[in-house]
């Protein structure tokens, strides 16, 4: 793979990103890389942003609501609430967002529902 293309995917990544977290949360992100995360931030703006999340196998609203699920088994309190305003940018109401966490909570467990909802409910009462 060329530079060329390997700097049209990461540019369609860092797009991808943008829309998804919203331009604030990432143009902070970015202003914080250094030399020591530069090579991880290239990883995750390709791979990760580019050609998993511009795959045309599946719509951005499910892969947020994957996002969540997983995220919540997994306990990543932080990533689940940029993920659940990820996930209203993507076209998820708050009652869809509702029904992943009661999943949640068969599937992972109601502590994890618990820390789903309060998660929630933060990013919620923050866009007011």
């Amino acid at each position: 793979m060329d530079k060329r293309e390997h700097k049209q995917r990461y540019d369609a990544g860092l797009k991808t990103r943008r829309e998804v977290l919203g331009p604030a949360y990432v143009d902070k992100a970015m202003a914080g890389v250094d030399e020591f995360s530069q090579e991880f931030v290239e990883l995750l703006n390709t791979y990760c942003w580019n050609d998993i999340w511009n795959r045309p196998g599946l719509p951005r609203k499910t892969r947020s609501i994957l996002n969540l699920g997983m995220l919540c088994a997994l306990g990543k309190e932080h990533e689940l609430k940029l993920h659940i305003r990820g996930a209203i940018n993507n076209g998820l109401t708050k009652e869809e967002i509702k029904e992943v966490f009661l999943q949640v909570a068969i599937y992972c467990g109601v502590p994890a529902a618990v820390v789903a909802f309060r998660c929630a409910k933060e990013v919620f009462q923050s866009e007011k």
